[in-house]
């Protein structure tokens, strides 16, 4: 895994690290968690999950509608969302 980023704001924790196949962006806020991976080479479609080691729930192309899925898990909306820097990027 690499270098974990971490940023909390309105009770919502983001985490956001690389393993050796996935970039995964991982929300957590009162006991519900949500995660948006994508392939390691930042290319493929986002995976949304329940949780990291879930089952995929649907697959986006674009990082806003991945966002607002997981929001939708958090039950919160997606301006709420805090994105550590190191994820902005993720999408097609």
């Amino acid at each position: 895994m690499s270098d974990l980023s971490e940023t909390t704001a309105e009770g919502i924790t983001a985490r956001y690290y690389e393993t050796d196949d996935e970039r995964v962006l991982e929300f957590s806020r009162e006991g519900r968690t949500a995660a948006v991976a994508q392939n390691v080479d930042g290319y493929a479609m986002l995976k949304v999950r329940p949780t990291v080691d879930g089952d995929e729930l649907e697959r986006y192309y674009g990082f806003d509608m991945a966002l607002d899925h997981a929001a939708e898990l958090l039950g919160v909306g997606v301006h709420d969302l805090p994105v550590p820097e190191d994820a902005a990027d993720m999408g097609m």
